[in-house]
Parts: structure tokens; sequence; C-alpha cells
């Protein structure tokens, strides 16, 4: 997920057909170029090599159930938009990707590999100042609260036991671990901390807080096809 403004503008995304390195290429409706969708970078047309990044924003992939109770107001994309392509959920067999998702192999070829994992093991991604990352999301789920540096940025990465929801945080020099309720943790103290969407909060102590961290969340053959020096959690 980015943020849509950049170079002083906010553009309008839409879906190329074409992929490189069996990940999707999205163009801009202003000028036609064809942008990356994992580093969010244009490569081919107009603003190739224009050195314009989109920033990347924090995003999480949750359940409708999790996500719904802790926000009641939300509202959702109708499933009916005109289209004769139904999107059903991935484990409906009627859902356009289903069988994709349900074996080991990818559609397109990728041409960077790594058999640490599976190709489509999923991993949540992160980098920060050339620096990668990627965290297996079925460790993450296991573990529940993981503290890590990724090159100058400390990282704490809070995950939920069922969904396998995964959200990381600046850990502003407190190492965590997991609390007997939901959606917090402890610190180093023992003092309890909360998690939002935003931040890492201190209870008792709003004012102490710790900012969200942008993430992908990927294949690991998408990531690592672009990012071949990453660190691999508990490889």
């Amino acid at each position: 997920m980015y943020d849509a403004e950049v170079g002083g503008t906010v553009r309008s995304f839409g879906t190329s057909g074409f992929l490189y390195n069996s990940n999707k290429l999205m163009y801009d409706r202003g000028t036609l170029s064809l942008w990356h969708s994992l580093t969010g970078e244009p490569v081919v047309g107009k603003l190739a090599n224009s050195g314009l990044e989109l920033d990347l924003l924090p995003l999480v992939l949750t359940t409708w159930e999790e996500w719904l109770a802790e926000n009641p107001d939300t509202t959702v994309l109708a499933e009916d938009q005109g289209f004769s392509r139904r999107y059903h959920h991935p484990e409906d067999h009627s859902a356009i990707y289903y069988d994709y998702f349900h074996i080991p192999d990818v559609m397109f070829p990728a041409y960077l590999t790594d058999e640490r994992r599976l190709k489509k093991d999923r991993v949540l991604a992160l980098k920060f100042f050339g620096a990668a990352s990627a965290y297996p999301i079925e460790i993450l789920s296991e573990e529940l609260v993981v503290n890590d540096t990724i090159g100058p940025q400390e990282v704490v990465i809070v995950s939920e036991p069922r969904s396998k929801a995964a959200r990381a945080y600046d850990r502003g020099g407190h190492t965590f671990s997991p609390a007997d309720a939901p959606r917090q943790v402890l610190d180093e103290n023992g003092e309890l901390w909360a998690l939002t969407e935003t931040d890492l909060f201190k209870i008792g102590d709003e004012a102490q807080k710790l900012r969200r961290l942008p993430s992908h969340e990927s294949f690991w053959f998408g990531w690592y096809a672009f990012n071949p020096q990453t660190k691999l959690y508990g490889s």
C-alpha cells in the first residue's frame, strides 16, 4: 500500500496486465508510465529514471471478523462491481485464484529464487536504508512478538495467533514480549503497551508512543526476486 501523491501530484493507478519477475506492473493514468508494485518505482515510460518513488504505508492482512471487531464502522468494497469476474474468498472453490493458491508452483517465472522457503510461503517484508528482512508469517504467528534490528532501524513485530495478522513498530530501544491480554505487549520492565493501527503506546502514559512501520506482505519468491540480499528470519 502506497501514498498515491508523489512529486507533488496525486496519481491514479491501474493494472497494466504486465509482469516483471512474476510481479505486477501498474500504470499511472496521467503519463501511462509503468510502475513496479513491489518497489513503488516507475520503470518504463515517461517517468522511468525520474527518481520518483511512492512512499510505502503500513498495511495489515487480517480477517474480516477480527478487523470488524476493532473497527465496527468500517465500510467495505461491494463484491458486485459490474464485472463478470467475481472475487470470492480464496478458500471458496469458485474463487478465481483458488487453484493457484493451493499449488506450490508459480504461474509465471521468477528468475531469482531461494529454496530456504517454499516459493509461495507468505512473509512480512521490511526494508530500511537498503537493508531488507523477511519474516515467515507462520513463524510470526507462533512466536507472537519478534524483536529485531534492520540496518539502523529497531523493529518489533506483533502478530495475532488466529488471523496471523502481523504489524511492525519502531521499538525505540525496548525489548517486548507477549502479554496475556490480546493486542498488548510487555516491555523489559513488565510495563504494558497496547497496539493500534498507527502506533504502540504505553498504557497509563499514552504520551509514550512508538510509530507503526511500513511493510509488505509478500510471497517469498516475490520478495526475494527483488531483494536477494534479504535476511530471512528463522533460517
